[in-house]
């Protein structure tokens, strides 16, 4: 990942509601969520959560589609992926130990998740 599309999603996750929309997203697996179950479960108004998404979706964080009526967002787990290894890249001037912690806890999170990692 370039530095500049790092900064693009670092930017994008850093406002406390579209970081908790894209958490919420990525717990929701590869079958997302439509928005309108978004907006209650984080209590986003339509136009808030609109822009939010537009935002997210623009660093390449959140994917939309359409399943009739609804549109369907989902996280955008290869972008996460690429992002949290652009920031784990030469970890520790080359002592993985001190990033072990972190990568355990990645573990969990996916065994949890299994599709989604």
């Amino acid at each position: 990942m370039e530095p500049q599309n790092a900064v693009g999603a670092l930017g994008a996750l850093a406002h406390p509601s579209r970081l908790e929309v894209f958490r919420l997203l990525v717990q929701a697996g590869p079958e997302g969520m439509a928005a309108g179950e978004i907006a209650r479960a984080t209590g986003s108004l339509a136009n808030t959560l609109s822009t939010n998404l537009n935002i997210l979706a623009a660093a390449g964080l959140v994917a939309a589609r359409r399943d009739g009526r609804s549109i369907i967002y989902t996280a955008g787990y290869e972008r996460m992926r690429e992002l949290l290894a652009f920031l784990m890249e030469d970890c520790c001037a080359g002592k993985p130990e001190f990033c072990a912690p972190l990568t355990e806890i990645g573990g969990r999170a996916c065994a949890a998740e299994a599709a989604s990692c």
